[in-house]
């Protein structure tokens, strides 16, 4: 009989759980391919299936938002969710580096060739290779050096713990390289405030790690330790309107529930919102695990999971591979995306008067050709103009979307689509406004001040997607081609034929940024409705 995953997952609260599936003495054998067919399943599993625990928060917090801009970017995230529930299509373009914790019973037995981490690196492979939802391959080997596409998506980071019992209990997870990138440590001393930290700490992360998510806390042990602690502190469920139950009913907390609470309040009040427009709700939860440490000490690690969290649990125990059941549809809000409020534009007219004509916040739907390019081949572009070669692309007049796609499956025109974080494009925006011809961008997240100072130069603007929308965006794309470095895979230069593609204007002409604005309006909002409800 198939061992069945537990839908609601297991929390993990505590290092080192026991595991006693059967009699103390029990030698169940795990068998290779069970292994590896439910590591393989896994994957392909929390690709297109959000957790539920997941969607019933997000879909409160787009009930109680008051932002229309963070209110917009929620619907998206949850319509997106949905569509990718439905048609078993990655929630993000970016489907993540494999991570992979174990607790294996001492008492487990293998019957299998391969060793765990060659065994996990196999079910990786399978997930991320499958005819039917073939997911991207982020990883690159060399990363010092050539930086190759691995190809398969492997190896994967795996996390080992023996403890008694005989089964071994999996917790699969794929990160995207948008909230990975935004982890933070720091070595606090120990009269130094966790909650000070994470408060200053938290608005220089920026939106590139595409809120509302959680943030995972490690505190204590060794700088190692602290992050291991706040990356395996997201794989337990969101609850925190448990808690705060648990407070409105004066029951006691422990020291580690009061400060998740705190924060969780904390954070949102600093107004940064959906997307880092500016409103109610940066996190969903708080999740804290801590550890011992050095009387000298206070590490602290904070990791950010992102409106793409995506990981499930199961058990095995040797009787077979795992089951993954699917959640139920009735658990996603069903709402729908009204085109009716953005203003048309197309792009295979636009001019540079329309563009700064374009007002901060403004919703667009863009129609018509749209280019791609992301770091690799911003990178080139910048070797072929030093040397006066002639780009593959015309940018004149144009509008570049940074973008890494999923490569389409069955009669699909193109994967899911969704933006990478344009802070990383900031050093090329310069010589792309002034040496190309380019008028526009489109991306995820913040501009930073170098680039803004470019889009002002130029009477340019830059056009935010939604992070975490990408099967929708997918929707949008009618046609497309590869036009220039057909060599870079993913991060090749494409051509888009896009219809009704929402996004909103986060940089204008004059280089107002909503990212800057709509955050510093809404925490003094929030301000005054918490003085308000004293």
């Amino acid at each position: 009989m198939n061992v069945r995953m537990l839908v609601t997952r297991l929390p993990v609260l505590k290092s080192g759980p026991s595991l006693n599936f059967g009699k103390e003495f029990n030698m169940n054998t795990i068998r290779q391919d069970d292994f590896i067919q439910s590591v393989a399943d896994a994957f392909q599993y929390i690709s297109y299936y959000h957790p539920v625990d997941f969607i019933k928060a997000l879909s409160a917090a787009y009930d109680r938002e008051q932002s229309p801009a963070a209110r917009d970017a929620i619907a998206q995230i949850l319509i997106n969710s949905r569509m990718c529930a439905e048609g078993k299509r990655p929630i993000c373009q970016d489907t993540g580096i494999a991570v992979v914790f174990l607790k294996v019973g001492m008492n487990v037995q293998w019957n299998a060739s391969l060793s765990i981490q060659e065994m996990v690196n196999e079910g990786v492979r399978r997930a991320y290779l499958n005819p039917d939802n073939k997911l991207r391959a982020s990883v690159l080997l060399d990363p010092a050096g050539k930086r190759t596409n691995s190809k398969d998506n492997t190896p994967a980071v795996v996390h080992y713990e023996l403890v008694p019992g005989d089964g071994i209990e999996v917790i699969c997870a794929a990160k995207g390289g948008g909230s990975e990138n935004k982890s933070k440590f720091y070595a606090l001393n120990p009269s130094d405030s966790i909650v000070d930290w994470v408060l200053k700490t938290v608005p220089t992360m920026g939106a590139g790690w595409c809120p509302p998510g959680i943030l995972g806390i490690g505190i204590g042990g060794t700088p190692e330790k602290a992050m291991l602690l706040a990356k395996e502190s997201l794989m337990a469920p969101v609850n925190i309107q448990e808690l705060q139950d648990k407070s409105a009913r004066s029951e006691s907390l422990s020291r580690v529930e009061e400060l998740r609470l705190e924060l969780y309040e904390k954070v949102n009040a600093l107004g940064i919102g959906a997307q880092g427009l500016g409103g109610l709700t940066c996190v969903l939860d708080v999740k804290i695990l801590d550890y011992p440490t050095h009387a000298a000490s206070l590490p602290v690690a904070m990791i950010p999971n992102c409106a793409a969290t995506r990981h499930v649990h199961f058990h095995l125990d040797g009787s077979g591979p795992a089951k993954l059941e699917p959640p139920s549809l009735e658990d996603w809000p069903k709402l729908t995306y009204d085109s009716s409020k953005g203003k048309r534009v197309n792009l295979d007219t636009l001019t540079r008067a329309e563009v700064a004509a374009w007002k901060p916040g403004e919703v667009l739907l863009l129609n018509g050709r749209l280019l791609t390019g992301r770091d690799a081949a911003h990178k080139r572009i910048q070797e072929m103009l030093a040397k006066n070669e002639k780009l593959p692309v015309d940018f004149s007049n144009r509008v570049i979307y940074y973008v890494g796609p999923v490569d389409p499956v069955r009669d699909e025109v193109m994967g899911p689509a969704g933006p990478t974080t344009a802070t990383r494009m900031d050093k090329f925006t310069e010589m792309m406004l002034a040496q190309t011809g380019l008028i526009a961008m489109v991306g995820k997240a913040e501009r930073g001040a170098v680039a803004i100072e470019a889009i002002k130069k130029h009477k340019s603007a830059y056009l935010m997607a939604v992070g975490g929308a990408a099967y929708l965006v997918a929707k949008a794309i009618k046609a497309a081609k590869v036009v220039g470095f057909a060599d870079l895979g993913m991060e090749a230069i494409y051509e888009f034929e896009v219809k009704d593609m929402p996004v909103t204007v986060a940089v204008d002409a004059n280089g107002v940024s909503v990212h800057h604005d709509g955050p510093m309006e809404w925490m003094a909002k929030i301000g005054k409705i918490q003085f308000a409800k004293k």
